[in-house]
């Protein structure tokens, strides 16, 4: 027993070393190369750069008071449609004790010079009938009390306007009704019932009421790296994704480009616009995220082969065309002129036929089993 278990185990360190030898001598020997081939193809060729943005209303509008005070009344919501002059708001006014300290002084003044001015008439009315003064002395005194009357008009429509925003003589164009100027969609409302309003002023930007915007004309507003912005010209064509609403996409037109760069992640970019046509029924809202896709340049029935059987030598470009077949197969450096290239194939303007079989790069261990 012990006679053929050491049988065994001299057989086994055999077979082991034995298949070690095979392994590292089939390791050992050189493999053949086998190469990618392509045959060139006529075809169209398009260098396209995709613009990151999002999409937004050419005209936003923030309504505004015209006086400062409290909301009372809120008569629209976010998504509705409002016509231009529509009221959105009503404010109650909260007046400033000085001016309305002033304005109640101005009354009481109007009040005096009225009651003085009625006094006079009089007098000079008594004595015009009685023929002691001439017409021209008690047309002055008339005409003194016409301008008394209407400065006390004007002193109590001052004063209701500062008290109550809104006078009898102008109730139509009151201040406390908060009106759209323009006809749209309002986008937000960012104040409530009983929140505190201030008008537009040099220090102070006014609160915001409302926003309202014309959601039938859009643009497409994002930017574009400095190496490619000169490739751009006006009225360019554009195609645009929406990230939310991927089944979706629109043309778009480019319009404008900025003059001037600005910094973004270390690189220098420069924003561009484009009006953006929407399809019928395609309902879109402001601020989505969107992809704009445009053709910097182009190349029609172009001859190209994959860029990666391209060899760059310095300015020149060179290709390996096959020659032969089976163990006779050779390649032939030859040098080519290359046009456009879309990242994935090239224009081959000179060099090659669509009779040519190019050798394309090695062929890794998956692709050749």
């Amino acid at each position: 027993m012990k006679k053929y278990s050491k049988l065994m185990i001299a057989a086994i360190i055999a077979l082991i070393f034995i298949g070690t030898f095979v392994f590292l001598w089939q390791k050992s020997q050189p493999k053949e190369i086998v190469y990618n081939e392509f045959t060139p193809k006529v075809e169209n060729i398009q260098k396209t750069t995709i613009i990151t943005g999002k999409i937004e209303p050419r005209n936003e509008v923030n309504v505004k008071p015209q006086i400062s005070g409290i909301i009372t009344h809120l008569y629209k919501e976010p998504g509705q449609y409002v016509q231009q002059g529509e009221v959105i708001a009503k404010v109650k006014v909260i007046p400033d004790m000085g001016q309305l300290s002033s304005a109640e002084m101005r009354v009481r003044l109007a009040d005096i010079n009225l009651k003085q001015a009625e006094t006079d008439f009089q007098r000079e009315e008594n004595l015009y009938q009685q023929k002691l003064v001439s017409a021209d002395e008690y047309d002055k005194v008339r005409l003194a009390l016409s301008q008394a009357k209407q400065e006390k008009a004007a002193a109590v429509d001052a004063l209701q306007v500062v008290r109550d925003g809104v006078s009898k003589s102008n109730a139509s164009a009151s201040s406390t009704l908060i009106r759209s100027t323009i006809s749209g969609v309002i986008l937000d409302v960012p104040v409530k019932v009983g929140n505190s309003v201030i008008l537009s002023n040099t220090f102070n930007d006014g609160t915001t009421i409302a926003s309202v915007a014309n959601m039938n004309d859009l643009i497409f507003r994002g930017n574009i790296d400095e190496t490619e912005v000169g490739q751009l010209v006006s009225g360019m064509p554009m195609k645009i994704t929406i990230g939310a609403l991927q089944d979706l996409k629109f043309d778009a037109a480019l319009e404008y480009v900025s003059p001037k760069a600005v910094e973004s992640n270390g690189a220098n970019q420069f924003e561009i616009k484009a009006a953006v046509r929407l399809s019928e029924g395609g309902k879109i809202r402001s601020g989505y995220s969107a992809n704009a896709e445009i053709v910097l340049a182009s190349a029609e029935k172009a001859l190209s082969i994959p860029e990666s059987a391209i060899e760059f030598s310095g300015d020149s470009t060179f290709v390996y065309v096959v020659k032969g077949s089976g163990k006779e197969k050779t390649y032939e450096r030859k040098q080519v002129t290359t046009g456009l290239s879309d990242g994935v194939n090239i224009e081959i303007k000179k060099g090659l036929t669509v009779k040519d079989i190019v050798r394309g790069p090695e062929k890794l261990a998956e692709e050749g089993q």
